[in-house]
């Protein structure tokens, strides 16, 4: 039988070798590439096409949601697992809809994760246990939509991308060469960013990032 080709990304080296062996030990998996970043996630799946991409949330340089949204343009047939802590209903509900598979915890057993890469494998949608907890009660209290509307949804997903970028402290000629954009469009794009959101200066678009949660506070 044909291995599954997988991608794992995670900006934790020491998780993504944890993957990789326990994926290798299973069998039936080939493991043909690791991401440490949500840009590098996109472009191994553009390059590669896996069966699967087993993706986190917070990650650097782009949040694994956004990877998902243009993953899901370029390379429509992966599957996607997102493995991460985050189990509150906004992220749940937004990795639903953007296009994930699979919504697992990073608390699950190693029998769970397998189980769910499986199924989601197979065709079906996978979601930890807490997670369909989650979205159940969700449904029969009547909230029909996760999503809680916010400046965020004002954002195109470039200006989320350089909202990360300047948030982790990336000058705008770095982040011109890793978005393959040039120098005035990010000028223009961080004055975009600060017009919508009200905002004046790279320090106030950094708290906000944290507020939102696309950076984590130590970065």
């Amino acid at each position: 039988m044909k291995k599954k080709r997988i991608v794992i990304a995670d900006d934790h080296t020491i998780l993504r070798d944890g993957l990789k062996s326990l994926l290798n030990s299973v069998g039936g998996y080939d493991v043909i590439g690791e991401a440490a970043d949500g840009l590098e996630a996109i472009q191994l799946a553009e390059k590669e096409h896996p069966d699967l991409l087993l993706i986190d949330l917070s990650m650097p340089k782009m949040t694994g949601m956004d990877a998902i949204r243009e993953i899901k343009k370029r390379a429509p047939e992966t599957r996607i697992v997102v493995l991460t802590v985050h189990d509150n209903e906004e992220f749940i509900g937004e990795c639903l809809k953007t296009g994930a598979q699979g919504y697992i915890l990073k608390d699950a057993s190693q029998k769970e994760l397998v189980a769910g890469i499986q199924t989601v494998l197979a065709g079906k949608p996978y979601l930890s246990p807490g997670v369909s907890e989650k979205v159940i009660e969700g449904y029969l209290t009547g909230r029909k939509t996760f999503h809680v509307p916010s400046a965020m949804d004002a954002l195109s997903q470039r200006e989320r991308e350089i909202l990360k970028l300047i948030a982790e402290g990336y000058s705008n000629k770095a982040i011109a060469g890793y978005l393959y954009i040039s120098h005035r469009t990010v000028e223009k794009h961080r004055a975009n960013l600060m017009s919508k959101l009200g905002l004046h200066n790279a320090a106030e678009l950094t708290a906000f990032a944290i507020e939102k949660g696309l950076v984590l506070k130590s970065q």
